[in-house]
């Protein structure tokens, strides 16, 4: 630790991507290609959620809420992002890095919480299918999404103002395309053992407890789904789940092995690369499992489709 208490600075430096101009070209076309993708397909999903009143069921409830943490995961990243690859300026506030920052873990907080509720919600679907739809009623849902978001609200709250607290006397150089929580912690020259400490247990709650309710939720599904005889009905009750399975694996598939990996001496960019993937490829990738093999996606674009052709 240094010897600055008190003392910050007043603007980072966001790295990005170490690479050629020839690189950035394409590195930019993808990243924007993966924001263009993202907004516009989870747009198409809340709309058609909210216009089609086949899709007004919990589970689709909880992709419209997944659908606007994903759209506010690359809305706050990106973006900058694309800036500095165009304009080379890779300048960011103090009070926009700690901004950026709260956003982030907002919508990423947000996003796990709700893959929990939606994997409750399939539980009670295939394990109680005579009481779904009291267990499972507007009340009981709208409490569930307010209260995965008011958790990440109120957390990622408690992490922006410890950042802001931070002295940084030593660099002011973010090796990443983002203010990341894990390399802010490495730049400070704060003290962080408590700081640790509590982000420690705090992951427990955040990270390990909703993943933990998942899989037990998932071992009771599979546990239901094998003692129906019906081969048609275990594929059909299987098929409701894939796209919530595929999405958990996606997110945490890349964040559990970013906080387990050893560091290297690439670590920084091997981290970038994982990062992108929850950041903006998930995001990206989330309209498209929900949509391509969904019936009722695909019944509600129909609608919506012939709907607009008699205007």
């Amino acid at each position: 630790m240094n010897n600055c208490t008190n003392h910050t600075v007043n603007e980072f430096n966001i790295l990005a991507f170490h690479t050629s101009v020839a690189r950035e070209i394409l590195l930019f076309i993808g990243v924007l290609l993966m924001f263009l993708i993202t907004v516009i397909g989870n747009v198409i999903i809340i709309t058609l959620v909210c216009l089609v009143t086949q899709l007004h069921t919990p589970m689709y409830f909880f992709l419209c809420n997944l659908s606007t943490a994903d759209m506010g995961f690359v809305s706050v990243t990106l973006p900058k992002l694309m800036s500095i690859i165009t304009t080379g300026d890779h300048k960011i506030s103090f009070p926009g890095c700690i901004t950026q920052l709260y956003f982030l873990l907002l919508c990423g907080q947000a996003e796990i919480f709700i893959l929990t509720c939606m994997a409750y919600d399939r539980y009670v679907a295939i394990c109680k299918p005579l009481q779904y739809a009291m267990i499972m009623r507007r009340k009981v849902r709208f409490t569930m999404a307010a209260t995965s978001w008011l958790i990440g609200i109120a957390n990622s709250a408690w992490h922006s103002m410890i950042a802001a607290t931070l002295s940084f006397c030593v660099s002011n150089k973010i090796d990443h395309f983002f203010c990341d929580l894990k390399t802010l912690s490495m730049l400070s020259a704060s003290d962080s053992t408590y700081r640790d400490i509590l982000t420690s247990i705090q992951s427990v709650f955040i990270g390990c407890l909703p993943f933990t309710l998942i899989v037990v939720s998932y071992v009771y599904i599979i546990s239901a789904i094998l003692k129906i005889k019906s081969s048609k009905s275990r594929h059909k009750l299987f098929s409701s789940c894939t796209s919530h399975l595929t999405t958990v694996i996606l997110l945490y598939g890349p964040i559990i092995f970013l906080y387990m990996k050893p560091e290297t001496g690439r670590a920084r960019e091997d981290d970038k690369l994982l990062s992108i993937v929850y950041v903006a490829v998930v995001p990206m990738l989330n309209p498209l499992v929900y949509s391509l093999r969904n019936k009722d996606v695909l019944d509600a674009t129909k609608k919506i489709k012939l709907y607009l052709k008699y205007i």
